[in-house]
């Protein structure tokens, strides 16, 4: 089992209860537009992780100094994605920007939190500590 592709499936799993919220807030705050935005955020979010443990995975595979590589220059080269992402967006779609960044950025720090805290916890119902 690829351990890092198996994380970010868990992490992904918890958008489906931090992209709920995260569109409910911006669409009481912002509105239609702003929850269509957050969703989009989130969605982005949720890429990221799956591509980071696709990644990850798969640089193992070749060797250690390749996944050490692709885990430093990954987690950059990922975060520029996201941006990119979202300036393309932001480009090409009529979207609610700070709904799209706001969400993005809080889902990101939110699931990565909740991930640490999870691990820090012990939690072992996740799929990859068996």
């Amino acid at each position: 089992m690829d351990v890092e592709f198996a994380l970010a499936r868990d992490i992904t799993r918890r958008t489906l209860i931090v992209g709920p919220v995260a569109v409910a807030l911006a669409w009481l705050i912002r509105g239609p537009d702003g929850a269509l935005a957050a969703a989009l955020g989130v969605a982005i979010v949720a890429g990221n992780f799956l591509l980071s443990g696709w990644i990850l995975s798969r640089a193992l595979k070749i060797s250690l100094g390749v996944y050490h590589a692709a885990a430093l220059f990954g987690f950059v080269l990922r975060l520029a994605l996201i941006a990119g992402a979202m300036f393309l967006a932001a480009a090409l779609l009529d979207v609610d920007r700070y709904a799209l960044g706001l969400a993005a950025v809080g889902s990101y720090l939110v699931l990565v939190t909740w991930e640490a805290i999870s691990m820090s916890n012990r939690e072992r119902n996740a799929e990859w500590s068996n």
